[in-house]
């Protein structure tokens, strides 16, 4: 009976390391690409105004709720639906002459008295953000990941040779990028727990990447027969079993929260996904990939002997 044996594994990974540098090249274009001309689908938490969520006892299409709303002066509504057919989130920019409450009353009433409308709509939950609160927050959160980012270079710089350093830094951007730029591709709704997801996929990369390369600079300094490739490739494999359990058993998690975690936990579930997945990819095609064509040798990562009393002048 063939078994998979995690623990001896001899798998050449890097002899796709240019093809996977130039597909991660072309995808991180693509999502720089859709941020500059598409933006993100800020939630309420950055763009402010209030976001109303309401029950249909049936099903219920878009279009309609829109028309209805467009007839009642709320044409600047933003509307979709989210966990059900019968589930709409609605969401109006500020207005200074209405508060949450009254807005929500009105939005009610409004689709209460649509044409054709039978049953009792409810009202599952309304909040309001002001645009000053807003803005802050996009200027902390903004603060928060250049922040994260800037700590992990320091840590780096101390912890590993150059280029092994500018893999992980490489590594941490890219899967940092992909993760927005897929928020931003498919206009997925970017709030406070999305960012959130985002930090902790910095972390989570971070982790997975300093972990082969700690086995990396290892290898060298033990092995002292086999190349630069055959070395980074047997380092990678000696991981691999850590690195698919962990990224199994996180991925496993997150995707019952996903389906479990109701709508407010949905973005930060597809953040940790995309993060995971991605995370994983980079440690080997980004990080070491990166160390490896930047010229890295044995000698590089070999301790330095220290000059002895009698070598010195």
């Amino acid at each position: 009976m063939w078994r998979l044996n995690l623990y001896n594994t001899n798998i050449d990974f890097l002899r796709w390391g240019k093809l996977a540098l130039g597909g991660s090249i072309t995808v991180l274009l693509i999502a720089i690409g859709s941020l500059l001309f598409r933006g993100m689908n800020l939630g309420l938490d950055f763009t402010g105004g209030t976001v109303i969520e309401v029950r249909y006892p049936e099903s219920v299409e878009i279009p309609k709720v829109r028309e209805t709303l467009a007839k009642a002066g709320f044409s600047d509504a933003q509307t979709q639906h989210f966990g059900t057919s019968k589930e709409v989130l609605i969401r109006i920019p500020p207005r200074e002459e209405a508060n949450a409450a009254t807005l929500s009353n009105d939005v009610l009433r409004t689709l209460q008295g649509a044409e054709g409308q039978t049953g009792t709509i409810t009202l599952a939950r309304a909040e309001f953000v002001g645009p000053q609160v807003g803005q802050e927050l996009v200027e902390q959160g903004g603060l928060a990941a250049l922040g994260a980012l800037a700590g992990i270079l320091i840590y780096v710089m101390f912890r590993f040779e150059w280029r092994l350093a500018v893999g992980t830094i490489a590594a941490t951007v890219h899967d940092v990028v992909f993760t927005i730029g897929w928020f931003s591709l498919f206009q997925i709704e970017f709030d406070l727990t999305v960012l959130a997801a985002v930090l902790a996929v910095i972390g989570y990369s971070v982790n997975d990447t300093v972990v082969v390369l700690d086995r990396i600079r290892e290898n060298f300094r033990k092995r002292r027969k086999g190349s630069v490739l055959e070395i980074m490739n047997r380092s990678i494999n000696e991981t691999l079993s850590r690195t698919i359990m962990t990224s199994v058993a996180t991925l496993l998690s997150v995707i019952v929260l996903y389906f479990l975690g109701g709508t407010v936990m949905r973005g930060f579930s597809i953040a940790m996904i995309v993060g995971i997945v991605v995370g994983t990819y980079s440690s080997i095609y980004i990080a070491s990939a990166s160390a490896l064509y930047l010229g890295i040798s044995r000698e590089d990562l070999l301790p330095k002997a220290k000059e002895t009393a009698d070598e010195r002048p």
